[in-house]
C-alpha cells in the first residue's frame, strides 16, 4: 500500500494513496467524507509526501510492513482507532488479509489499470499491466486492431481475497493506439483511472454502488489463449520492478 485513506463522516481508507483524492475529499467533490489516514507499506512511498503536502497530519500518515507477523492485526488496529468505515487501495501492493477484508465488508475497493479478470491477478501492477496489454494486442494482430478498435480498460472493483478477482463496480475504456509504447498508454489511463476512483467514492457516499455484469471476453480461441499466457510472462520479465 502506498496509503490507507479514512473519513471520518463515512470514514475513507487509502493505499498508495492518490492525491486527486485527497483533492477531491478536501475541495467537497466526494461529498460526506473525510481522509481518515494514509497507511504505506513502504517508508519512502512517494504518495506519503504527497499527503503530508495536501495537510493530512503525519500522526494519521502510516506504515506498516507487511513482512511482520502481526501484518493483519495492525492494519485493523490503524483503521478501527480512527473508525474507517471505507477503505481504497490505490496502488497498493502487499495481499491484503482476508480478515481486514471480512471487517469492511462491501467497503473495501481496489483500482486496476487493465482489463480483469484477464490482466489482473498476482504479479500484474503497473507497467506489467499495460506493456501485457500491448504484447496481447500486437501479437494477436486482432480484427479488432484492423477496424482501430483496439481497447484496454481500467476498473474499481471491490476487493476478493485473490488478486483482482472482486466484483467490478465501474469501468471506462481507453484506446489502444498502433504507436503505442507503454508509457504512452499508461499516461492516457493514468488521469482516467484517477477520475474514476472519485466517481466509486461519489457513488459511495450517496449509497448508489451497483455491481456490473460481465463485459465481452478478450480471449476467445486456444491459440489467443497462448498469446496470453506469453504476453504476460513477458511483461513481468520486461517490467521486474512493475
Amino acid at each position: 500500500m502506498n496509503g490507507i485513506v479514512v473519513s471520518r463522516r463515512l470514514k475513507i481508507a487509502g493505499n498508495h494513496f492518490d492525491a486527486e483524492i485527497i483533492k477531491a475529499v478536501k475541495s467537497g467533490e466526494i461529498p460526506d467524507m473525510e481522509i481518515a489516514c494514509v497507511i504505506s507499506s513502504k517508508d519512502n512511498a512517494g504518495g506519503l509526501e504527497k499527503a503530508k503536502n495536501l495537510g493530512v497530519p503525519e500522526t494519521d500518515i502510516v506504515t506498516i510492513d507487511p513482512h511482520q507477523v502481526q501484518f493483519s492485526e495492525k492494519l485493523l488496529e490503524e483503521l478501527r482507532k480512527r473508525g474507517v468505515t471505507v477503505v481504497t487501495q490505490n496502488g497498493w501492493m502487499p495481499k491484503t488479509p482476508e480478515n481486514v477484508i471480512k471487517a469492511f465488508k462491501d467497503k473495501i475497493f481496489n483500482q486496476h489499470p487493465g482489463p480483469v479478470p484477464e490482466f489482473g491477478g498476482e504479479g500484474m501492477y503497473g507497467r506489467r499491466v499495460h506493456a501485457a496489454v500491448l504484447l496481447y494486442r500486437r501479437w494477436t494482430l486482432s480484427s479488432d486492431w484492423r477496424r482501430n478498435e483496439h481497447w484496454t480498460e481500467v476498473i474499481a472493483q471491490r476487493v476478493d481475497k485473490d488478486f483482482d478477482k472482486g466484483a467490478v463496480l465501474k469501468r471506462v475504456r481507453v484506446a489502444v493506439l498502433p504507436t503505442d509504447t507503454v508509457e504512452d498508454l499508461q499516461g492516457r489511463a493514468l488521469p482516467v483511472e484517477h477520475r474514476l476512483q472519485i466517481e466509486l467514492l461519489k457513488d459511495v457516499a450517496k449509497g448508489t454502488i451497483k455491481e456490473l455484469g460481465k463485459r465481452q471476453e478478450i480471449i476467445t480461441s486456444p491459440s489467443e489463449k497462448l498469446v496470453w499466457e506469453l504476453s504476460k510472462k513477458t511483461a513481468i520479465l520486461l517490467y521486474p520492478e512493475g
